[in-house]
């Protein structure tokens, strides 16, 4: 009994002994932690300030994209990723439980705002052992409005995280030089806008803003506590970029393209508006396009609708080119435009050059003529006139084979192809080398603009929203290579490819204004083969013009390739669909008055007989008369109309000369001019069809008698383009097929109309 006891008190004093010193050294560690405020070397305070410490994200606007009026292009928006709180450990018992308390009523209502039927939504707030629950993608870009609907019928749980998102409120619009920005994670995870294409991505740094915060306490539910301290930093905004695009003109462009792109559906399209006096882009679009908010278009298997095309795109531009030719001919002084020389083929060396008609020509023409016809024998004869190291000089200055430096990225160099005697010639007519829509855009604006060449740019200002600091785009003369005469002289002899007799470019005459430009019908090379392809539609189709002609205010240049033409469709009418409206619109939105049409006089015509052809067709013209010779003599010896007779300005004086008889190239007359020639030569003539002269059965210059018959075959006026155009193709097909160019000259079929 004694030794049990004794066990008991030896017992007891050991658990007296253990939990004297435990509570010894409790008592030592909070004394400790009284008196020095730490643990670990960690300031106790600090730690208790973190549990309840939140901090949160302030943050930045993207900076607005805005056309040259302040219209917005693209912005910053909100959407909301929707979540629901499932766990009811931190508010079972609270009067205002934070998470969902009703799964039946909550999944019913969520059903009418989101797309997930009330099954999904109840077998994801019925997931156990989570705290909260999203709902995948029918949970995310949830609207403004939207969000406000579900707030408004007070189901609790319900959790909204805002994103900023990008709104584009044009749609098709300008896009692939805006481009488009979205969310993008990062590395730390966090989500940001960031520029996936076009300015976006360019000016990606520039438009992203700096994130700033906010700290401060709460309790363990997360309510702000009172009086609690606040620490902020402000967030600091991007910057916003005002273009000078003008969004009318873009619309009328964007309207008129998508059109004419259901139409023709062609491999692809280009066009830019430009302000020749500054540089500005007023307007540029392509297709295939997209638009940038619902991303409708984009596709990974057309690489094209990926590239800016007007800026990155480098091609053969065609008989656009002769526009630099012709300034660059004028320039050095050797075009002179009543200078008569023999049209058809040129040779260089044995290769040979054709005129787009087959070779055929129009006979011995002056060269204002050659030039409205757009003959490649034309200015190859000018080029070697002037030198071909001359013409590379003026190549240089107008800024070929070097970037523009407009303020866009992956811009094209394109190339002078200019090794070899063939390829000076062909780059004289825009076969060969290649160019950007900016570069030539750029090199018009020196003719638009006497002389002055302006570099063109897209962005008018940057302005900062935090300093209110502004950086401005100036204007910048990028050379001056021709004179301001040359200018001039050269939009004269461009006016008269859109209005002269023989102009390849009558369809983009607009009725009440003057305009100068050049047609261009350029081969397209097949990267299998490395040869030119065939057929009627495998060509770029293009035309540059400026309007008004005498002093212009735009410069407009449109190209189309591959369109898919049927029946008597050609490229030209397709092409001119795009620019005609656009250019008018354009013109009157700027509040450009068509100009007066000046009133027709009448001439008298006095006797041409005695006088010698070549003084007979200076008087001729001098009274705004036309003249028209038949035959080979140096002699008038006969003219229609008659002396003393009366005439409008502009008609055709038909003389006859001492010599063989001769038949004039009489393409797009009337029938009452035809008859003229019918009348004095004695020789009826067999009409079929009605309108003007689309084919004469009996070739320009050839020798006319008592014996010959002419039949001229008659067509409406918008159908002769149409028919001379597949004429000339289906000339220049055989042509290739008998002289086998291609493979013999390496230059291909050279059909630059």
């Amino acid at each position: 009994m004694k030794r049990r006891r004794g066990n008991m008190r030896r017992g007891a004093l050991v658990l007296f002994v253990f939990f004297a010193t435990l509570f010894l050294i409790l008592t030592g560690r909070f004394l400790y932690l009284q008196i020095t405020g730490e643990a670990n070397g960690e300031p106790l305070a600090a730690e208790a300030a973190k549990q309840h410490l939140k901090t949160e994200k302030i943050e930045a606007k993207r900076g607005s994209i805005l056309d040259q009026k302040g219209e917005v292009i693209a912005e910053d928006t909100s959407t909301y990723t929707l979540a629901a709180v499932v766990s009811d450990k931190f508010s079972k018992t609270s009067k205002n439980p934070t998470y969902v308390v009703d799964k039946e009523q909550t999944a019913e209502t969520l059903a009418k705002y989101i797309a997930m039927s009330k099954a999904e939504i109840l077998e994801r707030l019925n997931t156990e052992d989570v705290y909260q629950v999203e709902f995948g993608k029918a949970g995310k870009n949830i609207s403004v409005e939207t969000k406000n609907k579900i707030e408004a019928e007070n189901l609790p749980g319900l959790e909204f995280t805002r994103q900023a998102a990008r709104f584009y409120p044009n749609g098709t619009f300008a896009s692939q030089l805006v481009g488009f920005a979205q969310q993008t994670e990062g590395e730390t995870g966090e989500s940001t806008l960031v520029g996936k294409m076009g300015l976006e991505k360019s000016y990606n740094s520039i438009l992203t803003g700096k994130d700033g915060e906010i700290n401060y306490s709460t309790d363990k539910l997360g309510y702000i506590l009172p009086n609690s301290k606040k620490n902020v930093k402000e967030a600091e905004d991007g910057s916003d970029i005002t273009l000078t695009i003008d969004k009318k003109i873009q619309t009328f462009l964007e309207d008129t393209m998508t059109t004419v792109n259901a139409k023709y559906k062609p491999k692809n399209m280009m066009a830019v508006v430009m302000n020749p006096k500054t540089g500005e882009i007023l307007a540029m679009s392509q297709r295939p396009s997209f638009n940038p908010s619902t991303k409708e278009g984009l596709s990974t298997e057309n690489a094209g609708v990926w590239q800016d095309l007007p800026v990155e795109y480098a091609y053969e531009p065609g008989s656009v080119m002769k526009i630099f030719s012709l300034a660059s001919a004028i320039d050095t002084g050797v075009y002179n435009p009543n200078a008569y020389y023999k049209s058809g083929i040129y040779r260089v060396g044995d290769i040979p050059i054709h005129d787009h008609n087959g070779g055929a020509g129009w006979g011995t023409i002056t060269y204002r003529e050659g030039v409205e016809r757009s003959s490649n024998v034309a200015f190859a004869t000018l080029l070697n006139k002037m030198g071909t190291d001359t013409f590379e000089e003026y190549l240089t200055k107008f800024g070929f084979g070097q970037k523009t430096g407009i303020q866009l990225p992956n811009e094209a160099s394109g190339k002078i192809l200019y090794n070899y005697p063939v390829e000076k010639v062909t780059t004289v007519f825009g076969q060969g080398t290649t160019v950007s829509m900016m570069q030539m855009l750029q090199g018009a604006s020196a003719i638009a603009s006497d002389g002055k060449m302006k570099q063109p740019y897209i962005v008018s200002k940057i302005t900062n929203p935090n300093t209110n600091e502004v950086t401005e785009t100036k204007t910048k003369v990028s050379g001056t290579p021709i004179s301001e005469a040359t200018a001039k002289k050269t939009r004269e002899e461009l006016q008269q490819v859109v209005s002269g007799e023989h102009g390849t470019g009558k369809l983009y005459a607009i009725p009440g204004y003057s305009v100068a430009g050049k047609t261009g019908t350029s081969q397209i090379a097949d990267p299998k083969t490395g040869k030119y392809m065939t057929g009627s539609d495998n060509y770029i189709f293009s035309f540059m013009g400026m309007a008004p002609a005498d002093d212009p205010e735009l410069v407009m240049y449109v190209t189309m390739q591959q369109p898919q033409l049927e029946g008597s469709e050609t490229g030209g009418e397709a092409v001119s669909e795009v620019f005609n409206p656009v250019m008018k619109n354009s013109l009157q939105y700027m509040n450009i008055k068509p100009a007066k049409e000046a009133k027709m006089e009448k001439v008298s015509v006095p006797n041409y007989a005695g006088q010698s052809v070549e003084d007979a067709k200076a008087a001729i013209t001098k009274s705004k008369l036309v003249p028209v010779v038949v035959g080979n003599g140096s002699k008038v010896v006969q003219q229609i109309p008659q002396q003393a007779n009366k005439v409008m300005e502009g008609e055709r004086i038909v003389i006859m000369t001492d010599g063989d008889m001769t038949m004039p190239d009489m393409t797009n007359w009337s029938r009452d001019d035809a008859q003229k020639v019918s009348e004095i030569t004695g020789i009826p003539f067999t009409y079929t069809g009605s309108g003007y002269v689309a084919k004469q059965s009996v070739s320009a210059g050839s020798i006319l008698n008592e014996n010959s018959k002419v039949t001229l075959t008659m067509k409406a006026p918008n159908e002769i383009y149409a028919f001379n155009q597949n004429r000339d193709q289906t000339n220049q097909d055989q042509l290739k097929q008998d002289t086998n160019i291609q493979e013999n000259a390496g230059v291909g079929d050279l059909l630059t109309r």
